[in-house]
């Protein structure tokens, strides 16, 4: 093995989890404003001993993930599950063999509490020489075996008991081996990958997991886990923004990533989007990290007639970066012209999907200035910002 080992995370999302509610498969239901698949593949994409980050996706779903989950290092495109855990796993895994990781971690992407401590503790089981090792916790309830008739026929040594979480570590070949022969010979219905390795004769060790890395079902783990999260972002931060951009002689302007037919354009060193500029100072302000000018300099060539949504981009990678989440962005456009409520909604749509957040955290005004100043005498056009974020608490 490869020192430091190249590790892979495989992230299973390719249920339906209906149970839960929403009206969405599980994996894409909010939680905190943000799909709830995020949250776990944001854990690992953030961990310096993850190489590599695949996400198996249910059929159909490919648009839902990609709203879900940003690009980064080491993300590697979706491949489309199958109808079984098993099958979806080692689609996965076919899939990772050409970057042939030496540890992979497979994570059920309905537990979105994972820590990057009980990551290092799965990488370490394996990279420390087990085949197989998984986090458990242990069991604190007493345990009945019953019958079909719901007698109770044996009553284990809970001592000897552990509820098994995820991630699950294993020396990647040998795993895909295992899927491999189990897929031959027509094995199924084996519920977590620790038991397709037990199948095919490998012992799997178990390493402590954490009571807080649960996973989400039901609609009440939704509402529990939204409880935990509220309770955990105690830290709540304000930053305002503020642009301005002059016209000149064009036949559209950028409004909130939106393209808007108009009689003139903007002087501008990059799109000249006063909205997406506004928003992201505001959000650079509520971190205390600078301003647009900081992070994206308009003396440097490179981001001449740049798209803005990089700009806005870059500021909610380095707020997920800290932890953060955005709670509120608050927007007025004040300009003459153009009329801003036809593209509204398109307008929170699209801030929307580059903040991946709901529409409902994003608010989008427009007034005049009564004919006053320069945006009253049609010379350009401004927008205010008010971003509301929230921060874990120390």
């Amino acid at each position: 093995m490869r020192s430091p080992p190249f590790v892979a995370a495989l992230v299973v999302a390719a249920g339906r989890g209906l149970r839960a509610g929403g009206g969405v498969p599980k994996q894409y239901r909010l939680l905190a404003g943000r799909p709830l698949l995020s949250h776990a593949v944001e854990v690992f994409q953030r961990h310096d001993g993850v190489g590599a980050v695949l996400v198996v996706i249910g059929d159909g779903d490919r648009d839902l993930y990609r709203k879900a989950i940003s690009e980064s290092a080491g993300m590697l495109s979706p491949v489309t599950g199958g109808a079984e855990r098993q099958s979806s796993v080692l689609a996965g895994l076919e899939a990772l063999a050409q970057s042939a990781p030496d540890i992979v971690l497979v994570h059920d992407a309905a537990r979105p509490f994972l820590s990057p401590a009980l990551i290092d503790a799965a990488i370490a089981a394996v990279a420390d020489g087990a085949v197989a090792a998984v986090p458990g916790t242990p069991v604190v309830d007493t345990i009945k075996a019953v019958d079909a008739a719901g007698r109770v026929v044996a009553t284990p040594d809970r001592a000897n008991l552990r509820a098994v979480q995820t991630p699950q570590a294993f020396a990647f070949r040998a795993l895909l081996d295992a899927h491999r022969r189990a897929a031959t010979t027509g094995v199924a219905g084996l519920t977590d990958d620790a038991s397709v390795m037990e199948w095919a004769g490998h012992a799997v060790a178990v390493f402590p997991g954490e009571a807080g890395n649960v996973k989400l079902t039901l609609p009440e783990d939704f509402d529990a886990a939204e409880r935990r999260m509220r309770m955990a972002m105690n830290d709540t931060r304000v930053g305002q923004g503020y642009d301005v951009h002059a016209f000149t002689d064009g036949d559209h302007v950028w409004l909130g990533g939106v393209r808007i037919p108009h009689d003139r354009g903007v002087l501008a060193h990059s799109d000249g989007d006063v909205v997406l500029h506004a928003a992201t100072d505001a959000i650079l302000g509520a971190l205390a990290d600078g301003d647009i000018g900081t992070h994206f300099p308009p003396s440097d060539p490179q981001w001449r007639g740049a798209s803005s949504d990089r700009f806005l981009a870059h500021a909610a990678e380095l707020l997920a970066a800290r932890g953060g989440r955005l709670a509120m962005l608050d927007v007025t456009v004040v300009c003459e012209a153009p009329r801003v409520g036809p593209y509204r909604e398109a307008m929170r749509d699209r801030m929307a999907a580059i903040l991946a957040v709901g529409t409902d955290r994003i608010a989008i005004k427009a007034t005049t200035s009564e004919k006053m100043g320069f945006t009253g005498r049609r010379e350009g056009l401004a927008a205010l910002a008010v971003a509301t974020v929230r921060m874990p608490g120390e």
